[in-house]
């Protein structure tokens, strides 16, 4: 019987880790180029040997000047028949120091020549300057407007700051005569109402939290939904749009019977079955249903609009006669470079204490971890963008319509790296290209599977698929299976189920939903 006891063993092996040189780097590959700005202005403010490249430190400081004096004060043995032979070319001729009358002998004598010319004695009025006198002894009083600089806040100082949805309704509920407590849950109320202004929790889950009772959140969730804009405080797409016909008084009508009774058969477009199950005419109900669309489904949106998205392209890439040139945008990020002060201090004569070397040591190696990771992002990044602009060169000179499947381990291949490294060096960059401004993702697209249809990229069969329903008959809408018909005639070998995926992933409706019945 074996016994348990404590005892020292001795392994060899071997185990991959990363290293935080290393951790950096990956982190910085899949940067763009505001995060990478951020990143650097971070790691200026913390560590003291990195400083920022600029004009002014550009700048020799003493004693580097008083080196470079003392450098071309001795020259070169090898460059003295240089020298002589500048001296010998800088070295007047005769004529031209010959006097008007005079002997070019005397011509050649300088001592005696600048003996001979008077002293010239500076003006003493020279010295004086008029110009301020006359501006701050002889003041008329007054200034002209145009030549003075006064700095005045910027137009932005003025824009008012976007109203919120919440606050919006929090500007009505206080007009509003209630009781504290079914003000507080109206505010609840209002807390949980998403960007498209939908109450996102139930009242159930707010009156759980012990705060409220269920009759409170019921009578403030009816005041909630009786401010503007109308349907804002549903809990679905039903109930907003009723609330929306209840603010136009439209209680009962054939709109609001097709919302609250039908609104399956309104979703399929069945008009006739409407018109029958309603028992009206065909004409009102398309009346009712033209009201109905005209309603807002996000009432909240508008308050939070997304707007334009802004984006600094990471890349330029443009054309200079037959080649295409690759630029990475650095302008305002910051250019690196360490500070020869504390440089001095690794030295044991510098700083005499060990604490103080072996922290300027750390900060040291960090810094110069940092510039070599920014130049590896930037070799990486132009690699890979150099093996796009070879492979995409059709895309560049004609359009999207040329875009060539392309993966990323064929880019990783043939530069040399992982292909979780060409991930990282395009993920969230964009560049600027002839056609326009793309993610440089947006450029990596797989082929579709078949004889013909190897050479063409997913994302064109996409875009084939959503052009044919677009100009599709919407009384005839075309089924999945024409479709796939329609592109193994243009020599893409696609299955009905590969067209219904694609369309799936577009959220493009069936054809049973994409069929209107008049």
């Amino acid at each position: 019987m074996s016994q348990l006891s404590p005892r020292l063993e001795i392994k060899v092996s071997q185990k991959q880790t990363l290293t935080p040189g290393l951790v950096q780097m990956v982190t910085l590959l899949q940067y763009n180029r505001l995060e990478l700005r951020e990143l650097i202005a971070r790691e200026l403010a913390e560590n003291p040997l990195l400083e920022e490249v600029t004009a002014v430190s550009e700048e020799l400081t003493p004693v580097e000047e008083q080196a470079l004096l003392e450098g071309e004060r001795d020259p070169h043995p090898a460059d003295q028949p240089i020298l002589e032979a500048v001296q010998e070319a800088l070295k007047p001729e005769p004529a031209e120091l010959m006097l008007e009358g005079g002997d070019p002998a005397e011509a050649l004598d300088g001592p005696a020549l600048e003996s001979s010319s008077p002293a010239e004695t500076p003006d003493p009025f020279d010295e004086i300057d008029f110009g301020s006198f006359f501006e701050e002894y002889l003041d008329p009083g007054f200034r002209n407007p145009a030549a003075e600089s006064i700095e005045r806040p910027s137009f932005e100082a003025f824009l008012p700051a976007p109203v919120t949805l919440a606050d919006y309704l929090q500007q009505q509920l206080s007009l509003v005569v209630l009781s504290e407590e079914v003000r507080e849950a109206a505010d609840a109320i209002i807390g949980n109402l998403d960007e498209n202004g939908y109450l996102a929790l139930s009242l159930e889950e707010i009156a759980g939290s012990g705060e409220f009772r269920r009759e409170t959140l019921e009578e403030a969730l009816q005041v909630v939904q009786s401010l503007d804009p109308a349907g804002v405080g549903a809990r679905d797409l039903q109930e907003c749009l009723l609330l929306q016909l209840a603010s136009r008084n439209a209680q009962g009508g054939v709109a609001w019977r097709i919302v609250s009774e039908h609104l399956h058969l309104l979703e399929a477009h069945k008009l006739k079955e409407l018109a029958r199950a309603l028992g009206r005419p065909l004409e009102h109900v398309q009346i009712a249903v033209n009201v109905i669309r005209h309603l807002d489904p996000r009432p909240g949106l508008r308050f939070s609009p997304s707007g334009p998205r802004h984006v600094e392209p990471d890349v330029y890439i443009f054309k200079e006669g037959d080649e295409y040139i690759i630029q990475l945008n650095d302008d305002d990020i910051p250019q690196l470079r360490l500070n020869t002060d504390y440089r001095h201090m690794l030295r044991r004569e510098e700083a005499p204490d060990k604490d103080v070397r072996n922290y300027v040591k750390d900060r040291y190696a960090s810094a110069l971890q940092l510039i070599k990771n920014i130049e590896q992002r930037k070799q990486t990044i132009l690699k890979v963008c150099q093996a796009i602009v070879r492979r995409q060169t059709a895309f560049l000179e004609h359009g999207i319509d040329h875009l060539k499947p392309m993966m990323i381990k064929e880019i990783a291949d043939e530069i040399g790296v992982h292909p979780s490294t060409v991930s990282r060096a395009v993920a969230n960059k964009y560049a600027h290209t002839p056609q326009g401004v793309f993610e440089l993702r947006y450029c990596f697209s797989e082929a579709v599977q078949g004889p013909s249809g190897a050479d063409t990229p997913l994302l064109i069969l996409k875009r084939k698929v959503k052009k044919m329903i677009e100009e599709e008959d919407p009384a005839h809408p075309l089924t999945d299976e024409q479709i796939a018909q329609r592109l193994r005639a243009e020599g893409i070998q696609v299955t009905r189920r590969t067209v219904a995926k694609y369309r799936e992933d577009m959220k493009i409706p069936s054809t049973h939903h994409r069929r209107r019945r008049d």
